[in-house]
């Protein structure tokens, strides 16, 4: 404990140790909302001196002689503007009909599907239902199938067929591009991909001591060690916001993470341009008190990674970066190789930028809180992602929004929440259960997968697998959907195409076909149900005695 005093020591002498010079970082270190208050203020200024320029502008703006000799005579165009008018009179009684016409059809073939509400709309009294979840086939030492150029089987004469829902392309019920705007999402300083160093304190890490940051500011590692944990713990978790600035520094520790954020209000964990750092836990971690450690970063509060450099983190027993509370990634490199998940949230997490190579024993990414069911999203702006996991590779138990970004994944299920929306973006999947999946884990927000844009490839595995699996309802109003796969859609609501491309094992197709594999509605795809007639899997067909689930 003396060397702990003694690192705490040196660490605020190098910041200033008086009371003048605290303040002096905290003032430097603005939150977004005091500048955008300054900027504010600024434009006003600026808005009240243009004003007083308003009279010499008009000044120089007199009747000009040239101006007005070359103007068209008014009367004239007034003539012909109301000849024009009366003729557009007829063609806008005549388009009123036909529009009047179509909309009625359209409405007709719609009239059972009521579009879910997108997030942050009033879901009350659209709660989802609850469905038991199929099991997930375990793999050897943790890895997803691979498959053959991402080939399927080809379709069989037992494949059950439903009717589907098509409407044309001019729905006016057809969902506009929901892309949550980055200001709305991140602050300045979460999008800043430097730190301003000017009164930063320089630490080099060393094997055995571990670090307590007890104040806001700016704290540059460097160096080489193991068994080091760098502490964050602020008095005031309200307002103290610390940057942990990683310039070419590695750890690697036996039980404990190499960072763990106690209290604060927010922490950034930033990269230094061209740098390489590595985080690693090689054994199994050692709780504290009542706090289950399980990741390399560990953060009880909100958690920025940014930055221009690169990041590998590596956890044996565990996940690789866990925040409980809302996770942001802005930019950098990441190399995660994880036994739990890759990526751990509990409130949010939120993603403009990044480059992602993750291997996962469990999901690849994946926010989950079990206190709140209202919270648990994932947001996806932008970034490139290659992600190999066990489980799934991006999960969330609310909403999943994907505006942007190149996404690559394999693994049991590709994207799996309670509502996935997918507005733009190239997304590659390889997955033996589900491709897309939508499934009620959260009575706050309606089952439905909506595919608005995009570039879409998914490619299943054999047996009894869906490339977009609804447990509610399927809306796809736009992008181009490349599917192989035996079932590509399964919806338990109401499935609507009104726009887009889709191909399905090299054919277009124009219609929703529901289908479901291992069982139906009266005993799966044979007579008594099963794949053949009197047979199947079991007993009289199907799963059960008479086939269905």
């Amino acid at each position: 404990m003396a060397v702990l005093a003694t690192l705490t020591a040196v660490t605020f002498t190098a910041c200033g140790s008086n009371a003048s010079t605290s303040n002096s970082i905290a003032a430097n270190i603005e939150t977004a909302s005091d500048i955008e208050d300054t900027e504010s203020t600024s434009e006003e200024a600026t808005i009240i001196e243009a004003d007083n320029s308003t009279d010499k502008v008009t000044e120089n703006i007199v009747s000009d002689d040239t101006v007005s000799e070359d103007t068209v005579s008014e009367d004239t165009v007034s003539e012909s503007t109301e000849a024009s008018t009366d003729s557009e009179d007829a063609v806008s009684e005549s388009t009123e009909a036909s529009t009047d016409s179509t909309t009625d059809e359209i409405s007709a073939a719609t009239a059972s599907f009521s579009k879910p509400g997108l997030p942050g709309a009033d879901l009350e009294g659209r709660q989802a239902p609850n469905f038991t979840e199929g099991e997930v086939p375990a793999f050897e030492e943790g890895t997803a199938p691979d498959f053959a150029n991402g080939q399927a089987p080809d379709f069989n004469s037992n494949t059950a067929n439903q009717p589907s829902t098509t409407v044309s392309s001019n729905n006016t019920a057809a969902t506009e591009k929901t892309t949550a705007a980055t200001t709305d999402v991140f602050s300045n300083r979460d999008l800043k991909q430097t730190a301003d160093l000017s009164e930063a304190t320089y630490i080099t890490v060393s094997s055995g001591n571990d670090i307590t940051i007890t104040e806001e500011g700016v704290y540059v590692l460097s160096g080489t060690a193991t068994d080091v944990t760098v502490y964050v713990e602020t008095a005031d978790e309200d307002d103290a916001k610390v940057q942990l600035v990683l310039d070419g520094v590695s750890i690697t520790n036996t039980d404990s993470p190499a960072i763990y954020v106690k209290n604060a209000d927010k922490v950034f964990v930033t990269t230094t341009e061209g740098s390489s750092n590595t985080l690693k836990v090689t054994g199994t971690y050692t709780a504290d008190g009542d706090t289950n450690l399980d990741a390399v970063i560990f953060s009880k509060d909100d958690l920025v990674l940014n930055g221009l450099g690169t990041l590998t983190v590596v956890s044996s027993n565990g996940n690789g970066i866990t925040c409980k509370d809302d996770l942001k990634v802005t930019g950098g490199t990441y190399n995660i190789t994880a036994s739990g998940h890759g990526l751990e949230a509990n409130d949010s997490i939120s993603i403009a930028a990044g480059n992602f190579m993750v291997k996962s024993g469990k999901d690849g990414i994946h926010c989950e809180n079990d206190d709140d069911l209202t919270l648990g999203s994932i947001y996806i702006e932008d970034g490139t992602f290659d992600i190999t996991a066990s489980g799934d590779g991006i999960q969330c138990i609310t909403t999943l929004t994907i505006d942007g970004g190149t996404i690559k994944i394999s693994a049991v299920e590709g994207l799996e929440g309670t509502y996935v929306i997918i507005n733009d973006g190239m997304v590659s999947i390889s997955a033996s259960d589900d491709g897309i999946n939508a499934t009620s884990k959260s009575t706050a927000y309606t089952v439905c997968i909506e595919i608005n844009g995009g570039n879409i490839n998914i490619s299943m595995g054999q047996g009894d697998t869906d490339a977009i699996d609804s447990n509610g309802n399927l809306y796809i109003g736009g992008g181009t959907i490349n599917i192989t796969a035996q079932s590509p859609f399964d919806y338990d609501g109401t499935g609507v195409l009104n726009g887009g491309t889709i191909y399905v094992n090299g054919s277009q197709v124009t219609t929703l076909t529901n289908q479901m594999m291992g069982g139906g509605m009266m005993g799966g795809f044979g007579d008594q149900g099963g794949f053949g007639g009197q047979g199947g899997f079991g007993g009289r067909g199907g799963f059960g005695d008479r086939g269905g689930f």
